[in-house]
C-alpha cells in the first residue's frame, strides 16, 4: 500500500524557517520523481518544487526560488523541503506527491500518489 506521510509543518514567524519531511512507503522510492505542492485557502494547488529520482535535478516555482530547497534521501525513502525566509504568503497546506519516472528524467508515467498534507502558517 502506497503511503506518503508529511510532517514538520507548524506556525512560524515571518523570516523564519521550517523543514518539511515526506516519508514514503509501499513503492520503490528511488524510481519516483517527487514533488511538493501547496494550496492556500481559496486558491488552486500549486507546484512548489520537484526533484528527480537521483536528486541531481530540481525545479522550483519562481515564488520560492532562493528560499526553498528540495532534497531527498533514497536510503531513507524521504523527501525534504527546507523553507527559509518564510513569508505570510507561504501559508498553505503543503503536500508531497510521487510519480514514477523514466530513469533520472522528468518524463513520468502511471498514477500520481499524494500525501495528506501538513499545514504551514507564517504569521507574527
Amino acid at each position: 500500500q502506497v503511503q506518503l506521510a508529511e510532517s514538520g509543518g507548524g506556525l512560524v514567524q515571518p523570516g523564519g524557517s521550517l523543514r518539511l519531511s515526506c516519508a514514503a512507503s509501499g513503492f520503490t522510492f528511488s524510481d519516483y520523481a517527487m514533488y511538493w505542492y501547496r494550496q492556500a485557502p481559496g486558491k488552486e494547488r500549486d507546484l512548489v518544487a520537484a526533484i528527480s529520482t537521483t536528486g541531481l535535478s530540481t525545479n522550483y516555482d519562481d515564488s520560492v526560488k532562493g528560499r526553498f530547497t528540495v532534497s531527498r534521501d533514497n536510503a531513507k525513502n524521504t523527501v525534504y523541503l527546507q523553507m527559509n525566509s518564510l513569508k505570510p504568503e507561504d501559508t498553505a497546506v503543503y503536500c508531497c506527491s510521487a510519480r514514477q519516472a523514466f530513469g533520472s528524467t522528468w518524463s513520468t508515467y502511471g498514477p500520481k500518489y499524494w500525501g495528506q498534507g501538513t499545514q504551514v502558517t507564517v504569521s507574527s
